[in-house]
């Protein structure tokens, strides 16, 4: 192939991965809507109001049916469900937890005035975002620079770094350093998330290896394709899919789904339970990341065990007209 030939097949092939980014990152953010998203009802209508919600939007809401606004707030710290209309005495109120998703707790505010017939119904955010980010923004874009410099790092450890043993090292000080330092940014300067500095700090240096560990591990184990398979399945799957800003079940499906398998996604709810929830519902995530991290290690010990090691340097040959004499 010419240079010039090359050039236009690169040109061509940047340009597909250019509407490839356009589609996995606009196509979720206008297609976002309730898909099976667990509420609840409760209080003396509560058989009325679920079916109201179920003909106004079938299949939007998984419904289940509470004794009391008592028992909806016990579910809404489990992150059992990510709001409940409570009905009695007046107009229903709405219970939501916008630490949760504060994309839910809008809509959800927005179905109750529509059954009400009332222009404010009551909200009680039982578990509110940090003050210092009320709507979620800035958690939103946390996992942006969490994926790249995973990216980054991977990418250089692979290029820079010929030893294997020697990238394990350094993907290792990348999880260590890089978790401290922009829990320190995104925890203690801008205030994003509340909770302790060290449990964050744990969850985004795991969440950095397993980004970092997949493009190391892949293109040991399959040479430099790996480089460019991991970091687009994190990029443009991992990364658009991960409902920093909404919910997986706000997503379109399965994608939604598939995006909690992956590390971003593993990673904003895993620091949203830990934040937010006393860790309920962060055994599943934790388990995601961990998997991730350690098939990264595994690929990278297959790649070890693939590279043929260096002949050992044959012994000095004996000095002209010397010889060897026994013990």
């Amino acid at each position: 192939m010419t240079i010039t030939r090359r050039a236009v097949a690169l040109g061509l092939a940047a340009t597909a991965i250019q509407a490839l980014m356009l589609i996995a990152f606009a196509w979720p953010t206008v297609n976002i809507a309730p898909r099976d998203l667990p509420i609840a009802v409760a209080g003396p209508a509560s058989a009325q109001i679920a079916q109201q919600l179920q003909q106004r939007d079938p299949g939007a809401f998984e419904i289940t049916t509470l004794a009391d606004a008592s028992a909806a707030r016990n579910a809404l710290a489990d992150r059992e469900i990510y709001g409940a209309i409570v009905t009695g005495n007046g107009a229903p109120q709405v219970m939501v937890a916008s630490a949760a998703a504060p994309a839910v707790a809008q809509q959800l505010t927005a179905v109750a005035q529509q059954l009400s017939g009332v222009p404010a119904v009551a909200v009680q955010d039982v578990i509110a975002t940090d003050p210092d980010d009320p709507r979620g923004a800035g958690f939103g874009s946390m996992v942006l620079p969490l994926v790249m410099s995973g990216i980054a790092a991977g990418v250089l450890l692979t290029l820079l770094i010929p030893s294997l043993s020697a990238r394990l090292a350094g993907l290792t000080t990348f999880a260590i350093a890089g978790g401290l330092l922009s829990t320190l940014v995104f925890h203690t300067w801008l205030s994003i998330l509340p909770g302790s500095y060290l449990e964050l700090a744990a969850i985004a240096g795991l969440a950095s290896f397993a980004v970092a560990a997949t493009i190391v591990g892949l293109a040991a184990a399959i040479g430099r394709p790996g480089i460019g398979l991991g970091a687009l399945t994190m990029l443009l799957i991992g990364n658009p899919f991960s409902a920093a800003t909404s919910a997986p079940e706000l997503l379109p499906q399965p994608w939604g789904t598939i995006g909690q398998l992956l590390p971003p996604g593993a990673a904003t709810s895993l620091l949203r339970s830990v934040a937010y929830f006393d860790g309920a519902g962060a055994v599943g995530p934790l388990t995601v990341l961990l998997v991730w991290a350690v098939s990264g290690v595994a690929l990278l010990g297959l790649g070890a065990l693939r590279t043929p090691k260096a002949a050992a340097p044959a012994a000095p040959a004996a000095a002209a007209g010397q010889v060897a004499v026994p013990a």
